[in-house]
């Protein structure tokens, strides 16, 4: 494959959650637009797999998070009824810890500064409305009856038919190499099948990015980590319409978890499961009985009913910044340049937004949506 004779207006490199979002939202603005996966598409190497994804309007990272996850349910939800498909759904959210703890009290500012209507539980009263949960009688849990799970196979599918709706050019099994600015203020992206020349790139590989820019570097932090999928005793106590997901704080550590859903078995992970930065070229990909024993221990103390039989065990991957916000910005030295990165385990509700804030970098420069946290120049 030789250089194209016309140019694109936009490369995106990774077709991922954040990726194929964001090629939809540059194709729905008219844009002639070139997608580039090292891997298929979707697929199970990085950090958009996994069947279910946490999303909660209740967010204990940061208050600044709430005007995004708005417009990120808006868009999902607008997907959904453009294609058909079932990529969101909602079972409500527990966000639950000891009362001083920041995934409750978290929470509980979020809902409280954006008037998100929400209810504060006891741990006992979690449990009698809940079933399946067993939570130490004196924690605190907000509830929020919008959150729920989205499906990511799913959403990179519907993102990407609908980009490709629009124009267009997606391109799988395709690795990119490099890239450099051209003498026009452009880019030229070489992968190991040709040369794609574009006026603006996009970098929305996941935890392969820091390998694509410079200023990432130490920024945009891979690791490791594990998911779990046990029986439960009774499935139908454990059924989305029953079992909101969930956040729980412990002493062994920060977990979240799913109902039942497409596939069996009740699905938890561990944030920061082992603590094992990874190149994500070469690291163990294959579950073992270590991590299997840090969720099923969990599972047994905080929810007994869901201990059965292990279903399945898998691996993908967190890329973390140092302070673990995201990282939304054009790099110092290319404008024209977008980077989506360091999502740090809880982007991908935000997937359907981030798309959309990716084009506005590379065609407006900026978004109305506020980024000033998420912006490189924190780090200096």
């Amino acid at each position: 494959m030789s250089v194209r004779d016309n140019r694109y207006d936009v490369a995106v490199v990774g077709v991922g959650g954040m990726g194929s979002a964001t090629a939809y939202h540059l194709a729905d603005r008219g844009l002639d637009v070139v997608g580039l996966e090292r891997y298929d598409i979707p697929h199970s190497q990085g950090s958009s797999h996994g069947i279910t994804r946490i999303i909660r309007r209740a967010y204990y990272e940061h208050p600044s998070y709430v005007p995004l996850i708005e417009r990120a349910y808006d868009l999902w939800d607008d997907l959904a009824d453009e294609t058909g498909r079932g990529v969101i759904h909602r079972t409500g959210s527990i966000d639950a810890g000891p009362e001083d703890n920041d995934v409750f009290a978290g929470s509980k500012r979020s809902c409280e500064e954006h008037d998100i209507p929400h209810e504060v539980l006891t741990g006992a009263e979690v449990n009698e409305r809940f079933p399946g949960y067993e939570l130490p009688e004196d924690y605190r849990a907000v509830y929020q009856e919008d959150g729920g799970f989205v499906v990511p196979e799913q959403a990179i599918i519907a993102h990407t038919e609908a980009a490709q709706a629009r124009g267009a050019e997606i391109r799988a099994r395709e690795r990119v190499e490099d890239w450099a600015e051209t003498n026009d203020g452009g880019v030229r992206v070489r992968t190991d099948r040709g040369v794609y020349v574009a006026d603006a790139l996009v970098l929305a590989a996941g935890a392969w990015n820091y390998k694509l820019a410079d200023a990432l570097d130490g920024l945009a932090v891979p690791e490791r980590q594990a998911l779990a999928w046990f029986q439960p005793e009774s499935p139908a106590t454990f059924a989305p319409e029953e079992f909101p997901v969930w956040n729980l704080s412990v002493p062994e550590g920060r977990f979240y978890g799913f109902p039942v859903h497409d596939v069996p078995g009740f699905k938890l992970g561990k944030y920061h499961h082992r603590d094992e930065e990874v190149d994500p070229d070469d690291f163990d990909r294959e579950p073992n009985r270590a991590d299997e024993a840090i969720l099923r221990d969990v599972t047994e103390k905080y929810f007994p009913e869901a201990a059965g039989p292990t279903m399945s065990l898998a691996t993908c991957m967190f890329t973390n910044s140092p302070d673990e916000h995201f990282i939304l910005d054009t790099l110092p030295d290319h404008p024209q340049v977008a980077v989506g990165a360091g999502f740090s385990g809880h982007g991908f509700k935000f997937a359907s937004v981030i798309g959309e804030i990716l084009a506005d970098l590379v065609v407006d420069g900026e978004s109305d949506l506020p980024l000033d946290m998420f912006s490189l120049d924190r780090f200096e």
